[in-house]
């Protein structure tokens, strides 16, 4: 009897079409409020002097946008930043966001944070020697008040650096270590890993010049000197902690070369009283066997009963495609005190359903506080739902997932899904040392005019700097202090900002 029923399949689209235009304007506007509501910052709401430097932005941002319509290749975002750093330089809505004040940056790395200014500098230092192939390719670098007897793995002949420079040429040296400091001017790649081995023989050849306990002491304060400079207040550094060594050849510990940190910040502090702090998390190489990750372990505990209040997380550092996967390590890292937080990298790739973003299924069963990069997390879904709702906060690096090959134009980069749809975001600057840029500025600059929707304006910037500090590992007073510091400069800036439009 049911059968002889008839029925038609309500088409939804033919339904729509019969509406009068005022109802279809209602529901066009109740869509698209609906889909404001999780975007970041939408919920934030300015006080009249933000709203006045919000239109003072905002005027700015469309200037640029309406810049790239007329004419796509003057659009920044859509372009590799090796080729576009001078124009950035001289965007009005840089240099508001380079004054700006950002909170802090959460994913950062010891040995990529300093200016390519301040390495060459480094190499003017008494006692340190350069070792070359053919002459003039450099291979590493050692201070000793005798010629070095290390052999690095390729071999090659040892000089005093000032007798290179004088050999050389002082202005040919210095242009050579630019190039050899960073990833400029290298905008393509044939493949992802060819960019990674340029990457990493920058770290391998920058060891023998910061790893000089006195110049790793000097590097770390001059970091910090360079981020406050760039309106960071707050580092949360991931380290290697490598062992330093000596004028003479003597090897220190780890546990030194946490206490040089330690006593550089507290320096660093006393000299600057606005600044927020930094904390340590410990972050050794992946690549290796579960073994060995229980002498990890061992370590970060150690590290964390003498320093409980520096040395606060753990991490495993490397590419991840060629590094074991996290599912290989839980047995150990299981046994990690709890006091010790997990920031785990996962998801630094464009391949989909392997063991490699399978990642970011083990970071957030291991309890990650945060996840380092999370580039493949759109692809999954439910480990994009886990993060919001655990509110696991995703550490972003645009501009280092550009030059590692993840992607080109910023406006497709993952993270615009994560805005989007609600999911907790930091943006960091991961090695900024190694792309030529400003500790932060770029990365911020990216994320507001290529990541983030075109409307976006001061509530978005306003969210990330608030977000650096609430996803920090900063606790109970630590962070109501860090909100309180923040908030002054915050004040300042906006202050600023319309003085500026005044005169």
């Amino acid at each position: 009897k049911c059968d002889s029923i008839p029925h038609e399949t309500v088409s939804v689209s033919r339904s729509l079409r019969k509406i009068t235009p005022t109802a279809y304007q209602r529901l066009r506007t109740v869509i698209n409020k609906a889909e404001q509501i999780s975007i970041l910052g939408h919920k934030l709401r300015l006080n009249d002097k933000e709203r006045e430097a919000n239109k003072i932005i905002m005027a700015a941002k469309y200037a640029e946008i309406r810049r790239g319509l007329l004419d796509p290749t003057r659009f920044t975002p859509g372009q590799h930043i090796f080729k576009t750093l001078t124009a950035i330089r001289k965007s009005p809505i840089f240099k508001i966001i380079k004054s700006m004040p950002k909170g802090g940056v959460l994913h950062a790395h010891d040995t990529a944070i300093c200016s390519t200014e301040f390495l060459i500098s480094l190499t003017y230092r008494e006692n340190l020697w350069i070792c070359t192939v053919k002459g003039e390719k450099a291979i590493a670098f050692r201070f000793s008040v005798e010629k070095p007897t290390e052999t690095p793995m390729a071999k090659c002949k040892w000089e005093l650096m000032c007798e290179f420079r004088e050999r050389m040429g002082e202005e040919k040296v210095t242009k050579y270590l630019r190039r050899r400091f960073s990833m400029y001017p290298f905008s393509k790649f044939v493949t992802n890993n060819q960019a990674w081995a340029h990457f990493m023989g920058i770290f391998i050849l920058l060891d023998g010049l910061i790893c000089h306990a006195p110049v790793w002491g000097d590097y770390y304060y001059n970091a910090l000197k360079e981020f406050q400079e760039d309106g960071v207040q707050y580092l949360e550094l991931r380290s290697l902690l490598p062992p330093l060594y000596c004028i003479g050849g003597e090897m220190l510990t780890i546990k030194d070369t946490v206490n040089i940190y330690k006593s550089e910040l507290e320096r660093f502090m006393a000299d600057n009283p606005n600044f927020i702090g930094s904390k340590l998390i410990y972050a050794p190489l992946r690549g290796v066997e579960p073994k060995v990750v229980e002498e990890y372990v061992k370590t970060a505990t150690e590290l964390n009963k003498e320093f409980p209040d520096f040395m606060i997380g753990f991490d495993l550092v490397g590419q991840e495609e060629l590094g074991k996967p996290l599912i290989d390590f839980v047995e150990p890292l299981l046994k990690m005190p709890k006091q010790i937080k997990f920031f785990f990298h996962a998801g630094e790739t464009n391949w989909f359903g392997s063991p490699i973003d399978d990642n970011l299924t083990d970071a957030i069963l291991l309890g990650t506080k945060r996840i380092g990069h999370g580039f493949a997390i759109t692809k999954h879904p439910m480990s994009m739902r886990m993060a919001r709702y655990l509110d696991i906060a995703i550490e972003v690096c645009p501009v280092s997932n550009q030059v590692l090959q993840l992607g080109v134009d910023y406006r497709n980069h993952p993270a615009a899904l994560l805005v989007a749809s609600g999911v907790p975001i930091v943006i960091s600057s991961d090695d900024p040392s190694f792309w030529r840029c400003a500790p932060l500025s770029h990365d911020f600059y990216f994320a507001f005019l290529g990541i983030a929707p075109v409307r976006a304006d001061l509530r978005f910037l306003k969210s990330l700097a608030m977000n650096s500090l609430r996803y920090s590992a900063l606790e109970g007073e630590e962070k109501k202090v860090a909100f309180a510091k923040w908030q002054t400069l915050w004040d300042k800036w906006i202050d600023d900002l319309l003085a500026q439009k005044k005169n």
